[in-house]
Formats: C-alpha cells, structure tokens, sequence
C-alpha cells in the first residue's frame, strides 16, 4: 500500500543531526543494526522521538505480556489505524522474533478471529479499547480480565495505544517507505 506524504519533510540522517536527535539515532543503530526510516521522520522533533522509544521500551518491559501477546497489541492497533509501516514491522517481529503463530498472524493482519483464545481475548480487548477512545464499556474490560489478564495489563493497552498512536500517525503524515528488513512483510 503506497501513501502519499502529507507532510513535505525528509527524514533526518544520524550524520546530518546533532544533540537529541543525533544521540537517539545513533543509539537506534547501535540497538538495531540500522535506523529505522519511521525513526528518521520522528527525529524531526526529537522529543516525539524519545517519547516513543520510551514507551515502546516500557510496554516491553513492563507490559507483563508475553513477546506473542505484544505483537498481538501492537499489530491489533497498527491494522485498526491502517498503518502499513508498522503492520510490516510487528509481521516481521511476530515471525521471526515473538513466536506469534503463522495462523494467528495472517488473523491478525487480516482483522480475522485469532485460533489461540489467549491472543484472541488480547486482540478482541485492545481493539475494543481502541475504537471506543479508550472507553470499552465494563463487559470488555470484565472478559478481559476473565480471560486471565490483570489490571496492569489493561494500563498496559494504554501504553501500547500511546505508543502507537505516535507512530501510527507519523508514519501517514510521512507515508514512510517501508524498510526493506520488513518488505517481505508488507502489505500487498
């Protein structure tokens, strides 16, 4: 799926940046192996930046989900809001990184019900969390927690639609080219 930019701006080059943004960057890559295009783009302000690596360092570390129940928020959100970029992404990391099944990822990147009950209640729970702005009624937030998650991992699902409501959006307004580690993963 191919955007066009919204925003006329180029993403910023570790070597054509200086305080924040340089550092942020240069630690990106250092991490990765290789910036990011979508961390590029962010670095034009570096706080956005900085914002979002914190959160999506938070929401890994702290979310008290599992590796496949992260990838499962995360592209949740990324396919509601329509983000091509970080759908490519999370497919990628849920392949080869998070152990996220084969018949559960092509559910999840297609909107379709996911196989496995836990990653099912997961997905079920953050889109409803999503598309009510954050107000998913007593009934969702009770069969979530019916489904063996906690109230840290409600807040959780916050974190991670913070996160990626950063991304999300930054990617449409710069129709981010996906990287090509992701592209295999791309949509068609």
């Amino acid at each position: 799926m191919t955007r066009t930019p919204l925003l006329d701006m180029s993403p910023v080059q570790i070597d054509g940046s200086d305080g924040e943004a340089q550092a942020l960057l240069a630690g990106a890559k250092a991490r990765l192996g290789f910036v990011p295009n979508m961390y590029g783009y962010m670095a034009n302000l570096a706080p956005l930046l900085a914002t979002y690596l914190g959160s999506y360092d938070g929401f890994r570390q702290a979310s008290g989900f599992t590796p496949a129940e992260q990838e499962t928020v995360f592209l949740t959100i990324s396919r509601v809001n329509g983000c091509s970029y970080c759908l490519a992404a999370h497919s990628m990391i849920a392949d080869r990184k998070s152990g996220v099944p084969a018949d559960s990822l092509a559910a999840l990147r297609a909107g379709g019900d996911l196989p496995d009950p836990k990653l099912r209640a997961v997905a079920v729970f953050t889109e409803a969390m999503l598309v009510s702005r954050g107000n998913p009624g007593r009934a969702a937030v009770d069969a979530f927690l019916a489904a063996g998650y906690g109230e840290s991992q409600v807040l959780g699902v916050v974190l991670a639609i913070a996160c990626k409501s950063i991304s999300n959006t930054v990617n449409h307004l710069a129709a981010t080219p996906v990287d090509a580690v992701f592209a295999p993963y791309a949509l068609a």
